[in-house]
């Protein structure tokens, strides 16, 4: 039996302990490990509320700031039980809950601020733990995203950290646009403040762009025995420079990258998805499902603010109780550059989708929270557009009925890791319209599974996107036979976490399966 050990910012085998789809990841890789025999470790912070229903085990020990830092790590209570996963998380006053997603913080003024310092104490409590043998004698310790790096530079350079050096260390890239870029000094969430007795080499450690900083995101990748994409696509397109908005690439890492993969270090395994254990959602019920959850809302006093705007899409979801439309186009995502660039930046296009599908009987289905500016314009779109219907935010019902009942899912993101909502959409015979990048290139088969648009510039992109749109209509109403056939295709696909896994001990752990 071989020991893991995952470390993490999110794991959504735990209650409210997830932003997006690392969470997925965290919670579903474990499992695919116990099936096969072995065990599975899961830590993840408190956020100064996981631990409260969780099993105190041991208090942890280390030198922060040149004093004596004690953490509290606790046996947290999974979802669902299985064989040879234990859940914790570890809890200091100093790891707090953040404005998104109750985890992660938000510093407009000075980014990674706050997060640069509790998943400091996190992973420093973290590498104190194996030390101490807390997970028993590891084989593999598996890191997600910058967040968890600092094991890694805790590893490399802190003298009372080298037995850490015989473990295989596997890091994986979530979203290299967010990278955790902190000072190395004159600053309280800084490198220097919080490690003052750790010899490093800046060289070692810096950003290319803002030498008198640390990237977390490039520590992970400059330290770690294998370094992981989670598509393949992904991998191809983090090795060439960005050149916003036509492509989004390395971000200041491909250098970084490139050697990675010179070395044999980096990897692009697709993520999966679940088949099995689906939380069901019951047909002809997504309509009243948006209001019930809008009456929900209507009395948390967080969703005050929002009221009449609340209201206003009740009103318009009341008329499609008795008489639904015939067409229902959807996406579920969080409200960023990342997911609607596109729409943001040229609204008019997204006004042609819109009025085409107003020709067909056809709605627009969109739910998400996000930043403030992307709420602001779909809210406005929603108020000048009767078949637009914002859904303002969150409800498991409700995004399981939109999966269940869209005709097309679309996802036009700017750049895509890998995404696990096109997944979710095909799983349910619904095809897909999606921008042809990253991990959607690997998963859409354009005319095949579904539809795709792409372009050499932002203006092609765009007019690409609206041709696509158009012409994916056209085959629903033109071409029914067709368009079954590509539901059936896109149900039939089937991107296994047992496949993924099967590569990640085969590339990334080097053990045999």
């Amino acid at each position: 039996m071989k020991h893991f050990l995952f470390v993490a910012a999110e794991n959504d085998a735990l209650a409210n302990c997830k932003a997006g789809g690392m969470g997925d990841v965290v919670r579903d890789v474990p499992r695919q490990i116990s099936e096969r025999g072995d065990k599975a470790h899961v830590v993840v912070p408190a956020y100064s509320r996981l631990h409260k229903e969780a099993f105190f085990r041991t208090h942890l020990n280390f030198q922060l700031r040149g004093q004596t830092y004690t953490a509290e790590l606790y046996e947290a209570v999974p979802k669902k039980e299985f064989n040879n996963i234990i859940h914790y998380v570890i809890h200091h006053p100093e790891i707090e809950s953040g404005s998104i997603a109750h985890i992660y913080h938000d510093d407009p003024t000075e980014p990674f601020y706050t997060d640069f310092l509790k998943y400091t104490i996190f992973c420093t409590a973290v590498a104190e733990a194996i030390k101490r043998g807390v997970f028993g004698n590891l084989d593999i310790v598996h890191l997600h995203d910058w967040h968890s790096s600092m094991v890694l530079f805790l590893r490399e350079f802190h003298p009372g950290y080298e037995l850490l050096k015989p473990i295989r260390f596997v890091y994986s890239i979530h979203n290299l646009a967010i990278q955790g870029i902190r000072p190395f000094r004159d600053n309280y969430a800084s490198l220097q403040t919080w490690y003052p007795e750790v010899p490093y080499e800046e060289d070692q450690l810096k950003d290319q762009r803002y030498q008198d900083c640390i990237n977390l995101m490039a520590l992970g990748i400059r330290f770690a025995d294998a370094v992981h994409t989670v598509s393949p696509s992904y991998k191809e397109d983090i090795m060439k420079p960005s050149d916003p908005p036509e492509f989004i690439g390395g971000e200041g890492l491909e250098k970084d990258l490139q050697k990675a993969d010179r070395e044999g270090r980096l990897f692009g395994i697709l993520n999966g998805c679940n088949y099995k254990n689906i939380r069901s959602a019951r047909r002809k019920n997504i309509f009243p499902n948006i209001v019930k959850a809008i009456f929900i809302w209507l009395q948390q006093e967080s969703k005050k603010y929002k009221a009449d705007f609340l209201a206003h899409t009740g009103e318009k979801v009341v008329a499609y109780l008795d008489t639904p439309p015939d067409f229902i186009c959807s996406s579920v995502a969080r409200l960023t550059e990342q997911k609607f660039y596109f729409i943001k930046r040229s609204p008019e296009a997204f006004i042609q989708i819109l009025e085409k599908l107003e020709e067909v009987n056809g709605v627009f289905l969109l739910l998400g929270t996000g930043a403030p500016d992307y709420e602001e314009l779909f809210r406005d779109l929603s108020h000048k557009h009767r078949n637009f219907i914002f859904i303002n935010g969150q409800s498991e019902d409700v995004i399981d009925s939109i999966y269940l009942e869209s005709n097309m899912y679309f996802m036009p993101s700017l750049f895509e890791p890998c995404g696990i909502s096109q997944m979710l959409a095909m799983r349910n015979g619904n095809p897909c319209l999606v921008h042809h990048t990253g991990g959607l290139k690997d998963t859409v088969k354009d005319g095949v599974t579904g539809f795709a648009f792409n372009g050499e510039s932002y203006d092609d992109k765009i007019h690409d996107m609206v041709r696509a749109f158009n012409d994916a209509l056209g085959v629903y109403i033109d071409d029914p036979a067709r368009w079954k056939k590509i539901r059936a295709n896109a149900k039939r696909q089937r991107f296994t976490w047992e496949k993924s896994v099967g590569e990640y001990y085969r590339q990334l752990y080097l053990l045999e399966y």
